[in-house]
């Protein structure tokens, strides 16, 4: 990312990186930052898309092509139901790397996806077959695109301290045991980076992942109660 951000210094052209995933993206933020001489925006064709490409901007650029493709699959729908795993596999089953890939979207039965425009001939050429199943692939507008609606919940709630274990297991009603057995597994990130300690200490605003339980993320932590616990306020995508 250095590397990068002198790039952009030295030869005061911009550059665009492949999709980053939102833990790079902070990075990139972190490292580079938004001072006078550098910037940095972000795109992956939507406004919540979670992988983006970034685009490291020297002084006075105007650059906002972020080279995206936008693709939706054709198969026989009535027939074949067809995961995000599959889609992917088939796709780095290709040779594709991940990381010129953005989000893949699965709406009903429409089955679309982000992707880094360099690829988009030997997608369309080469994208024949998901699982057992023939397919093709056509690319869309980004209007096209079957953009899922997040909705967040908001809940309160009490626990002890802020520790990994004791947050998760309030927020998806399971035991200590159980939580902390979970972060222990690997099946935890905390902005979107693994964390395998249940006493990790987490803190406002950071956001959650369980494997097979969903995301959510702390929005206020409100002050101790008279027996000693923390209230907080939680948001979960539903």
């Amino acid at each position: 990312m250095l590397e990068w951000k002198a790039r952009a210094e030295e030869r005061y052209t911009p550059v665009r990186t492949d999709f980053l995933d939102p833990r790079q993206q902070e990075i990139v933020k972190s490292i580079i930052g938004q001072s006078n001489e550098i910037k940095v925006a972000f795109s992956g064709g939507y406004e919540t898309a979670e992988r983006r490409r970034a685009l490291i901007l020297p002084p006075y650029s105007n650059e906002s092509d972020y080279a995206l493709s936008y693709f939706e699959l054709i198969y026989p729908q009535k027939f074949v139901s067809i995961e995000h795993p599959s889609l992917l596999g088939s796709l780095l089953g290709l040779g594709v790397k991940r990381d010129k890939l953005g989000d893949l979207i699965i709406a009903d039965e429409r089955i679309q996806w982000v992707c880094a425009k360099e690829i988009s001939d030997f997608l369309l050429m080469n994208m024949t077959q998901v699982g057992r199943s023939k397919v093709a692939c056509k690319e869309i507008e980004p209007n096209e695109l079957a953009v899922p609606k997040e909705v967040w919940e908001t809940k309160q709630g009490f626990v002890a301290s802020l520790r990994c274990d004791a947050v998760l297991a309030e927020i998806y009603h399971l035991s200590r045991g159980k939580a902390a057995e979970l972060i222990s597994g690997g099946k935890v990130k905390v902005n979107w980076k693994l964390v395998d300690k249940p006493s990790y200490e987490l803190q406002t605003g950071d956001h959650l992942s369980v494997r097979r339980f969903g995301r959510s993320r702390i929005d206020h932590v409100q002050g101790m109660t008279k027996r000693g616990n923390l209230r907080i306020e939680y948001s979960s995508l539903k």
